[in-house]
């Protein structure tokens, strides 16, 4: 074999175990979104079985840090997909 022909297959291994380590960083930022919110969701809903006049300060601040978890899943996404198709 050839250096170039090595070098070439090597560069596409490379490649592939980009996209599986691209793909498994995709699933733990997914999963750990969907851990967060939940805790989130079962301490407001925690809250709000104690406290029911705090409803609604509990919901809008619960529904706000949601929202921060869900921008910082979708920005690591965005990293993910640059990273594999740049």
């Amino acid at each position: 074999m050839s250096l170039p022909f090595v070098l070439l297959n090597s560069v596409e291994i490379a490649h592939e175990w980009m996209k599986m380590g691209a793909a498994l960083t995709a699933v733990i930022a997914v999963f750990g979104a969907a851990y967060g919110i939940s805790l989130i969701a079962r301490s407001a809903i925690d809250n709000i079985a104690r406290q029911p006049e705090a409803g609604n300060d509990l919901r809008s601040s619960m529904v706000v840090a949601a929202a921060l978890i869900e921008g910082i899943t979708f920005f690591a996404l965005v990293i993910i997909l640059l990273t594999l198709f740049v």
